[in-house]
């Protein structure tokens, strides 16, 4: 038992010398890229209707040279998700050296 006391001791006394681990650097180097194009989604006649609000959110696979690549919905009314993904694929983002995912969340008010 004082072994294992001693050793945690031991290891949370010693891993600030060493920094952040490889992944914790990567993550903080991580770059937002900034948005060039965005295209307003059309808000659909349906949820005008019925009044329906809500947020849609999104994830985008960015190339590198900014274009969408593909997208995963992440939540938000299913009525609202297809026209918000109808905009989002339209988005343009800044180029980088390598692709990115971006979280987008789009919101829908009447």
């Amino acid at each position: 038992m004082r072994t294992r006391i001693a050793a945690a001791l031991l290891i949370s006394l010693v891993t600030p010398f060493f920094g952040p681990s490889p992944a914790r650097a990567q993550e903080s180097t991580e770059v937002i890229r900034q948005v060039v194009t965005r295209v307003n989604p059309q808000y659909p006649s349906l949820c005008r209707t019925l009044k329906i609000s809500g947020s849609v959110k999104v994830d985008a696979l960015v190339a590198q040279n900014g274009t969408v690549k593909s997208l995963e919905v992440k939540g938000g009314h299913p009525v609202l998700v297809e026209a918000a993904k109808n905009a989002v694929v339209q988005w343009k983002w800044a180029p980088a050296s390598h692709e990115t995912h971006e979280n987008v969340e789009l919101r829908f008010n009447p």
